[in-house]
């Protein structure tokens, strides 16, 4: 295959799924520390921001983060997944109906396991 040709289907959605995984492991890291600057300024503080009217608590902001790295661990794992799916040949296949994903679908969301039918 010429250097310039166009990628098969399954080395292009692997390229958009490490390309995903990069970001969300930087963005995973980065809200780590988040949450670990935050930790520490809970444990160092001399307010008492549970009763602040003025913003939002530790506490809240704490869980926010927590919650945003919940997330992003779960699009990792969704990652995995998904490059489980090519490795087996599955990738593309609705798990609902049996029916081929549309390329379009998965060039935008290429973790899914659904076709459009399925997922609405």
């Amino acid at each position: 295959m010429p250097a310039d040709a166009e990628p098969s289907s399954d080395a292009a959605r692997r390229a958009r799924l490490a390309q995903r995984r990069e970001r969300t492991a930087a963005r995973l890291a980065s809200l780590r520390r988040d949450h670990d600057r935050i930790v520490v300024a809970a444990q160092t503080a001399n307010i008492d921001d549970e009763h602040d009217p003025e913003g939002a608590t530790i506490a809240f902001e704490r869980e926010q983060v927590r919650e945003l790295i919940r997330q992003a661990e779960a699009e990792l794992t969704a990652i995995d997944a998904a490059e489980q799916r090519l490795d087996e040949g599955t990738a593309g296949t609705c798990a609902s109906c049996g029916r081929p994903i549309g390329d379009a679908r998965l060039e935008a969301r290429p973790t899914t396991t659904t076709c459009v039918g399925c997922a609405g």
